[in-house]
């Protein structure tokens, strides 16, 4: 009886003195070198930031609170191709209207991608040019929504390689129109789908 005591007495310590030992390391789940065994920060956390190279492309936006997707243990935004994919592209589908591709809100892109390649079979549109895009390792890219492609614009000095022009989202405004963004002045302007203009593309992470 005593052996079994005096046994659980040296496991209890044993127990008492690991879980008080400090393992310094990063403790924010956020972070890119998190560390699930440290109960001590120290400092060493880091983050993806805009600009940074990263699957595929260039951290584009890093999402807020409030927005859909917003994690505040896992970063999520959007990756940016590094350059464009085509200069002169038009919308498609103009005069009829596709169902579902009137997203302008961050995150609507991709769906907004989708409805515009399911009804316009017309090969070399912005939308199609993005959902067909293979490019460092990814196949999941889209064309940005209107609000998406604002992103863009205000953060074109840390992604780079945009031309002071003007380049398609995927947001639908009429049966004749989409949104177009201007990298002359930062404004979304309602235009043509047949104008042909630049393409970049996107994706979520």
């Amino acid at each position: 009886m005593k052996k079994i005591t005096v046994l659980l007495v040296l496991l209890a310590s044993v127990f008492v003195f690991n879980s008080c030992k400090k393992i310094a390391g990063c403790t924010d789940q956020a972070a890119q070198n998190y560390n699930a065994d440290a109960n001590e920060d120290d400092g060493s956390c880091t983050y993806l930031a805009i600009g940074d190279s990263y699957q595929g492309g260039k951290i584009a936006y890093i999402l807020q609170p409030g927005e859909t997707g917003y994690d505040a243990k896992v970063q999520h935004g959007l990756i940016a191709a590094p350059t464009d994919q085509d200069t002169a592209a038009g919308w498609g589908s103009v005069g009829t209207l596709i169902s579902g591709a009137d997203g302008t809100a961050v995150g609507t892109g991709n769906q907004n991608t989708i409805d515009i390649v399911a009804g316009c079979s017309a090969a070399g549109t912005a939308a199609r040019i993005c959902s067909d895009l293979g490019l460092g390792g990814y196949t999941d890219w889209y064309l940005p929504s209107k609000d998406e492609l604002q992103k863009l614009y205000l953060n074109r000095a840390q992604i780079g390689g945009f031309a002071t022009s003007f380049y398609w989202s995927s947001s639908e405004a009429t049966a004749n129109e989409a949104w177009w963004y201007s990298f002359f002045d930062g404004g979304a302007y309602a235009y043509s789908k047949s104008t042909p203009i630049r393409v970049r593309a996107v994706r979520s992470f």
